[in-house]
């Protein structure tokens, strides 16, 4: 579609029209008339010289037209274009220690592990985050990242879902898991700088303590938000019989909230899950996404045509004017001066 930005020029239209009736005439020079020695050949006679008088007129209105054309800007608008909005910036970081394969979860009624639990939710919660930056960092004797951040939410769910537990040990370093995350969002503006940290024990491995990443998170404005995952009841099979068992013991809850708090952020507790689907449901709600995207229609210039055609008439008019002569009748009629 052809559109047109500057469509007020239309009202140049008639100028031409206005100057001439308007205008004083101009006034004859010293010398009177305008003598043209080719007079004869443009006054003609008939219909056919009449048609002659009219072509410099309407030739002159068409050129006056294409410039008027050029002038109202035209452009080819194309189709609508959705823009991607840049919204928050949020790492996830999951544990992948050896109790994240403990099965006290239920998934559709039946035992599932930990992780299994968690990779459903998280892949709901990733999916509902359009227009936001998603990274992923796996922990358990070390940290790592497994996918920067990007805005490819579907790229960074199938990481997650090929994570396995004990792909990197047995033990959990949560201090090393959130400064490899901060790593990554330092560089990133600040205000919208969130990480999304889930564990199920207490920190016992790693270079840096919990808390300590903690303060340095709280330094570079980054939320972070903790999930602690795990039931509280399982019967379990012991050496005096089945128990009723807290599977969840090691679960370090008070450095979890520090860290949360520290931060600006909360922590979250989660024992089945549903519960674990409804803290990821609080983090949308506390961290809403980015309004929809903006809608671009892709703009192209065309003054381009009009002008270049204008030019080109202005021209091809100026050369049909010019009284051109063969060579041997100029030579001839010099010869024949006295």
């Amino acid at each position: 579609m052809i559109s047109f930005l500057w469509p007020f020029a239309a009202l140049l239209l008639p100028l031409p029209i206005l100057a001439r009736r308007f205008l004083p005439p101009r006034p004859e020079g010293a010398a009177g008339a305008i003598r043209v020695p080719f007079f004869g050949a443009l006054a003609g006679g008939g219909t056919a010289a009449a048609r002659g008088r009219r072509l410099p007129a309407i030739l002159a209105w068409v050129i006056w037209l294409l410039l008027i054309a050029a002038l109202m800007r035209p452009v080819l608008v194309g189709e609508p274009a959705p823009l991607p909005v840049e919204g928050r910036d949020i790492m996830m970081a999951v544990d992948l220690s050896g109790s994240m394969a403990r099965e006290d979860f239920l998934a559709g009624g039946r035992p599932a592990t930990r992780l299994d639990v968690v990779k459903a939710a998280a892949r709901d919660f990733i999916g509902r985050r359009a227009g936001d930056r998603i990274g992923l960092v796996l922990f358990s004797d070390r940290a790592y990242v497994q996918a920067p951040l990007t805005f490819d939410r579907a790229a960074v769910s199938g990481f997650l879902d090929e994570a396995q537990v004990g792909l990197t040990g047995t033990e959990t370093a949560i201090g090393d898991a959130i400064a490899v995350s901060l790593q990554r969002l330092r560089d990133r503006p600040q205000g919208d700088r969130v990480l999304v940290l889930l564990t199920d024990g207490a920190s016992n491995a790693g270079v840096l303590d919990p808390v300590r990443a903690a303060e340095l998170a709280a330094e570079l404005n980054v939320r972070v938000y903790t999930i602690g995952v795990g039931a509280t009841r399982m019967v379990a099979q012991t050496a005096l019989g089945r128990q009723v068992v807290n599977p969840s013991a090691d679960l370090d809850e008070a450095t979890l909230t520090r860290i949360a708090d520290m931060t600006g952020g909360r922590f979250f507790r989660a024992t089945d899950a549903e519960g674990l689907a409804d803290v990821y449901r609080a983090i949308d709600r506390i961290e809403p996404v980015a309004s929809d995207p903006q809608v671009v229609r892709p703009e192209v210039s065309m003054l381009h045509w009009p002008l270049g055609l204008a030019l080109i008439l202005a021209l091809a008019a100026g050369l049909a004017r010019l009284p051109l002569a063969l060579p041997g009748e100029r030579l001839r009629k010099t010869e024949a001066r006295p």
